[in-house]
């Protein structure tokens, strides 16, 4: 299996745009040891031919020009996605979709709780119809652990696991979380036997989510914070990460803490928020995740399983 870090940052990217927080403001000016990074999204393949876009983040264009492998240019329109799978609704995750929209027809999986959000209130899948003969095919993800194939990557057998997070603000069940509204993927490779679990957005780990990671020969996990309160500690938000439906690194029960009890799998952290200070590549955060074998990742990282 074969798998492309696109963009390892959580929305708005690193230095945010508009944002002047420590992190940012020294990434700009050259005075924090950091790397710029877009909005997270992965494209995964079993032969390195065919690809499989898991999100389609704002930032879509620029990751699809530093990754020459999804333009393989064997004719005059062309593009190695073969297959687009959502795993959540958010913005930073799907707005990339409007950017693909001349390579329309698009088979996008998804379950059916991020289908209605992207079809109400940010209407994604009724905006594109317009596009090429009907813009953004819907194929069904169900929530009965059962796995699916997208048919481009027949190698790669792919299981969806409902997590705990928060549906996005125009969601119409915004105050009312369902099972769906963003799930995990446990992926593995048919002939290599390699398991990756992903899941950018993770607001907690129970039991039956630790028996899958376990499995997994790689985690590539929710990063977005280091703590909890950090986006009113930095002064640029009033939320906790448990509000947005992201678990922390520190404190008790952080990601840390379920990282350290995982023994086998390496363990990568994706989605981080740029007030996070393991983006710092000296500050202590950073070094404490050496210490405990735990990576970052970032913007055209390679893993192979």
């Amino acid at each position: 299996m074969y798998i492309q870090i696109l963009g390892s940052a959580a929305g708005g990217g690193f230095p945010q745009w508009n944002c002047n927080c420590y992190n940012c403001s020294g990434v700009r000016d050259g005075s924090l040891r950091a790397h710029s990074r877009t909005q997270s999204s992965i494209a995964i393949s079993d032969d390195g031919e065919h690809w499989i876009l898991c999100n389609a983040s704002p930032d879509i264009r620029a990751q699809l020009a530093a990754f020459p492998a999804l333009q393989p240019a064997r004719q005059l329109r062309d593009t190695a996605i073969d297959g687009i799978i959502l795993l959540d609704s958010q913005i930073d995750h799907c707005t990339g979709l409007l950017s693909l929209r001349e390579g329309c027809p698009h088979k996008v999986w998804c379950t059916e709780m991020v289908h209605q959000d992207l079809s109400s209130g940010f209407p994604l899948f009724k905006m594109l119809e317009h596009w090429n003969g009907g813009g953004l095919h819907h194929q069904l993800i169900e929530l009965d652990a059962k796995p699916f194939s997208v048919p481009a990557c027949p190698g790669l057998q792919i299981t969806a696991i409902a997590l705990r997070s928060s549906a996005p603000p125009y969601s119409p069940h915004r105050g009312n979380p369902q099972p769906g509204d963003n799930i995990g993927l446990f992926i593995e490779d048919l002939h290599s036997g390699g398991k990756l679990f992903y899941a950018p957005g993770l607001g907690q780990v129970d039991d039956a989510l630790l028996s899958w990671m376990r499995r997994a020969d790689c985690l590539l996990v929710d990063g977005t914070l280091w703590r909890d309160d950090e986006m009113q500690r930095c002064g640029v938000g009033d939320k906790l990460g448990s509000e947005m439906g992201h678990l922390a690194q520190s404190g008790p029960g952080g990601m840390l803490e379920v990282l350290d009890g995982l023994s086998g799998p390496r363990k990568i952290l994706i989605h981080i928020n740029n007030t996070n200070p393991i983006l710092d590549l000296d500050s202590i955060e950073c070094a404490t995740l050496a210490e405990h074998a735990i990576e970052v990742s970032f913007d055209g990282m390679r893993i192979q399983l």
